[in-house]
C-alpha cells in the first residue's frame, strides 16, 4: 500500500507542477501533507512508525524538515548569491571569461566555454550565466563554425554540474545535510566529480555533436546577432572591470577556508589550538561570511551600484530557491518518516542494485518526472539516507551519486530546457541533442567516477 501511496504522490506532484502550473513550493507542500495523510491511513489497525502516529505528527514532520533543511543551507546559499553578485556587478566574471578564451584561443573555444561556465556557474545562477555568454557564443559560432548546439550544451552542462554538486548552491548543501556528511570533504570530492562531468558531457560529447553537425552541413541563424551586440554595447559599465585573478580570489577565499577547516582534522592533533581556529574559520557559514565581506571590499571600486543595492538584489534572487529547497526537504522527510523510503530502498535492494546506482537512478527518475534538479536531489537524499548509512559505502560517495542523478535528461517540463533553447536560439531537437543527452552522459560519467572511488575508499582521506 505504501508503494501505491508513493506513486499517487508523484503523480499528484507532476499534475500540480506540469498541468495545473502550481508553483513547485506550494505543490511540494500540498503533496507532503497529502502523502502523510494517505500513508497514515494505511496504518489504521496496524503499528505506525515511531513519530508518525497522528495528524499532528504529519504537520510536525513537514515543519521540522522544512526548518532543518533551511537551517543547513539558508545562510550559505544566501551569502553565495551575494558573493556571485559582487563578481558579476564588478565585471569580474567578464574578465574571467576573457582570460580563459585568451589562454586557449578560438580553435579550442569549446574548452574555454566549458571551463568558464564551470567557474562562473559556482557563484551565479544558470539563467544569468546564459544571458552573459549567449552573445559571445553566437559570435564564436559564426566565426569558427562550431556547432551552437554543442556550445549551448557545453555551457549548460558546466553550470548544471556546479549547481548540482558544488557549494554554495542549495541542492548539494541540502543533500549533504540530509545524508549527514562533512561539507568540506564532500565539496572536495564533489568538485572533482563535477569537473569530470563537465569534461566528459560538455567537451567530449559536445565534440561529437559538433562533428555530426559539421558532417551534416548544419547552419545556424545569426541574423539578429549584430542588433543584439549593439544593444549590449550600450550597457557598458562606467567603471573599469575587476581583473580576472582578483575576481577568482573572491571565489577562492571561502573555498580555501572550508577545505582547510575540513582537512585540518586529519592533519592536526585533536587538542591543537590551530585545529580549533581552522575549524571555526572553516565552518561553511563563517567562511562564506568572510568571503562576502572580502568580495564587497575589493569589488567596491568597480561597482556602479551601492553594496546595499547589490546585496538586496542577491537576497531577492534567492528567496524562492530557498522555499522550494525547504519544501523539497519537507516532502522527502515525510516519505522517510512514514516508511515509504524504506519500502522503496528495500524493494530496489531486491534487484541487487548497488547503493551508488540506486542513488543515481532514483534521483534521475525524479529529475525526469518533476523537471527540477532541486526537487529530485532533496527528495532522493531523504529516501536513500538510511540505506546509504547502512551500506558500507562512503555516505559522501552516495551523496555525489545522488547529485549526479540530478544533472541530465532535462526535458520540456524543465524551465531550464527552455532557457537553454531561448538564449542560444536552439530548436527543441537541438536542445535535446546538445543539453539533455549531454547532461545524461555527464551524470553517468560522474557515477562511474564515484564507483571507481568506492574501490579505494579505505585509502582516501575523509571517505570513511
Amino acid at each position: 500500500m505504501l508503494l501505491l501511496v508513493f506513486f499517487l504522490s508523484i503523480a499528484a506532484l507532476l499534475l500540480c507542477i506540469i498541468k495545473v502550473k502550481l508553483n513547485p513550493f506550494v505543490a511540494l507542500l500540498v503533496c507532503a501533507y497529502g502523502t502523510g495523510l494517505l500513508a497514515l491511513a494505511t496504518y489504521i489497525g496496524a503499528q505506525a512508525p515511531d513519530g508518525f502516529s497522528s495528524i499532528a505528527d504529519i504537520t510536525a514532520c513537514v515543519t521540522g524538515n522544512f526548518g532543518s533543511t533551511l537551517g543547513s543551507i539558508g545562510i550559505v546559499t544566501g551569502l553565495g548569491v551575494m558573493l556571485g553578485m559582487f563578481m558579476y556587478e564588478s565585471g569580474g566574471i567578464d574578465s574571467i571569461v576573457d582570460k580563459v578564451l585568451k589562454l586557449v584561443g578560438p580553435k579550442r573555444s569549446q574548452y574555454a566555454v566549458s571551463v568558464a561556465g564551470f567557474i562562473t556557474g559556482i557563484p551565479v545562477f544558470g539563467d544569468v550565466v546564459y544571458i552573459m555568454f549567449a552573445p559571445m557564443l553566437r559570435v564564436l559560432s559564426r566565426k569558427t563554425g562550431y556547432s551552437m548546439a554543442a556550445y549551448g550544451g557545453a555551457l549548460a552542462i558546466a553550470t548544471t554540474c556546479t549547481f548540482a554538486l558544488v557549494l554554495p548552491t542549495a541542492p548539494p548543501l541540502a543533500v549533504a545535510g540530509a545524508m549527514d556528511v562533512n561539507v568540506g570533504v564532500f565539496f572536495f570530492y564533489a568538485l572533482i566529480a563535477a569537473f569530470i562531468g563537465m569534461f566528459v558531457g560538455g567537451i567530449l560529447y559536445g565534440g561529437i555533436v559538433n562533428r555530426l553537425d559539421q558532417k551534416a552541413g548544419k547552419t545556424w541563424d545569426f541574423s539578429d546577432l549584430d542588433a543584439e551586440l549593439a544593444e549590449n554595447a550600450s550597457k557598458v559599465s562606467r567603471k573599469p572591470k575587476m581583473g580576472a585573478m582578483m575576481a577568482m580570489s573572491i571565489l577562492l577565499v571561502p573555498i580555501v577556508l572550508i577545505l582547510l577547516g575540513s582537512f585540518s582534522a586529519f592533519l592536526l592533533p585533536k587538542d591543537s589550538s590551530a585545529l580549533k581556529v581552522l575549524s571555526f574559520l572553516g565552518d561553511k557559514n563563517v567562511a562564506m561570511t568572510l568571503g562576502v565581506l572580502y568580495g564587497a571590499f575589493i569589488s567596491r571600486p568597480h561597482l556602479n551600484r551601492s553594496i546595499t543595492e547589490i546585496m538586496n538584489t542577491g537576497a531577492d534572487k534567492i528567496g524562492l530557491v530557498l522555499l522550494i529547497t525547504g519544501a523539497g526537504g519537507a516532502y522527502g522527510g515525510v516519505l522517510k518518516a512514514c516508511g515509504i523510503a524504506t519500502v522503496i530502498t528495500d524493494g530496489l535492494s531486491g534487484f541487487h542494485m548497488p547503493i551508488l546506482v540506486m542513488c543515481f537512478v532514483i534521483a534521475q527518475v525524479l529529475r525526469i518526472a518533476t523537471g527540477s534538479t532541486t526537487v529530485a536531489l532533496t527528495t532522493t537524499a531523504a529516501i536513500v539516507s538510511g540505506a546509504a548509512a547502512a551500506s558500507g559505502i562512503s555516505p559522501i560517495l552516495c551523496a555525489i551519486a545522488v547529485c549526479a542523478g540530478g544533472i541530465g535528461l532535462s526535458l520540456p517540463n524543465d524551465s531550464g530546457f527552455w532557457a537553454v533553447s531561448r538564449f542560444f536560439h536552439l530548436n527543441e531537437v537541438d536542445t535535446i541533442r546538445g543539453w539533455s543527452l549531454g547532461g545524461f552522459v555527464s551524470g553517468v560519467s560522474i557515477l562511474i567516477f564515484v564507483c571507481i572511488l568506492s574501490l579505494f575508499q579505505g585509502y582516501l582521506p575523509g571517505l570513511l
